[in-house]
């Protein structure tokens, strides 16, 4: 649907002059400790809304509340809030319309209160809401947008106007978020001793460093043989087949270089030694201890080639 479609305009302005909300009493009458509370949580300092001596003392009969506080009487509640009885109503039917037209986020743009009286205790509120006007569709920062204006007139018991409040809301199409470029993956801390590793991996090598005294193979790379104490190394390079060890599924915390949720790995290698990886192509529910595995590679970056393990076919193996 076209927001600016002529039979979508027509149906949009039919709202205008409608009545959004029936007059409604307040659920309870403007009373002090419902002020008390008012007041505290705004910390105002005025004393004309909670000392009658000091309200006096100005001209006034007695205690009033704030004026910020005319709306908060006819407001429906937590209860109606989050459980509802009746149906969408007008309002619910116009915000439809409007959703139908794109315009499916809302930003509050001002609010426009008029008090021709103060309340006192004892005032019986009420509230009915009409909508003033829907403007046509305007360039905004936000997307493309209408203002919904609305006016809400406040009365008292005896039906006489206490205030008027000239709501208006930006009903909008948000824009589409450019896609950000993907944060670049974690770079590895190479040192004298690990970075003949990265330099094959960069070849889409994986190699096993090997003890040259004794032959045992070691990962993650060191500068001594565990085993007998040798300083003297060469290189294996791994035939790429595997079996998964153990995992964990990463959910939290996220990090913008990869899509949560991801699978970091323990994998076993056919030639014994075992390698901190990532899985690919493999959902969590079907991974279990020995699955049979097979090296990829990850092309991170120019300079960073990363193994990766993911399912081992039948044509592989």
């Amino acid at each position: 649907m076209n927001g600016n479609d002529t039979a979508y305009e027509e149906r949009l302005m039919t709202y205008v002059g409608a009545v959004l909300q029936e007059r409604t009493s307040a659920a309870d009458p403007v009373n002090v400790p419902m002020i008390r509370h008012w007041v505290e949580a705004m910390e105002l300092t005025s004393t004309v809304h909670l000392d009658p001596d000091a309200a006096r003392a100005t001209g006034r009969s007695g205690v009033v509340a704030p004026a910020a506080m005319t709306q908060a009487w006819v407001m429906r509640g937590y209860a109606a809030t989050v459980r509802p009885t009746a149906g969408k109503g007008l309002f619910g039917d116009l915000v439809d319309l409007l959703a139908e037209g794109g315009y499916t986020s809302v930003v509050a743009t001002d609010s426009d209160l008029e008090l021709a009286r103060e309340l006192v205790p004892g005032d019986r509120v009420s509230v009915e809401e009409v909508v003033e006007s829907i403007s046509p569709e305007k360039q905004t920062g936000l997307g493309a947008g209408r203002f919904v204006t609305t006016l809400k007139t406040y009365r008292d018991g005896s039906g006489d106007v206490v205030a008027t409040q000239r709501w208006r809301t930006l009903r909008f199409r948000p824009q589409a978020e450019p896609e950000a470029p993907k944060a670049p993956r974690p770079r590895p801390a190479l040192n004298r001793d690990n970075a003949f590793w990265f330099e094959a991996a960069r070849e889409h090598r994986l190699v096993i460093q090997r003890c040259s005294a004794c032959g045992v193979l070691r990962h993650p790379p060191g500068p001594m043989c565990p085993r007998c104490r040798s300083l003297t190394w060469d290189t294996v390079e791994a035939c790429g087949r595997a079996s998964l060890y153990s995992w964990v599924v990463a959910h939290h915390p996220r990090h913008p270089a990869f899509d949560a949720p991801y699978v970091v790995a323990v994998v076993e290698l056919e030639e014994g030694t075992r390698l901190i990886t990532n899985l690919v192509d493999l959902a969590p529910d079907e991974l279990e201890i020995g699955l049979p595995l097979r090296l990829r590679w990850v092309d991170a970056d120019p300079d960073l080639s990363l193994p990766v393990f993911g399912p081992a076919t039948s044509q592989e193996d």
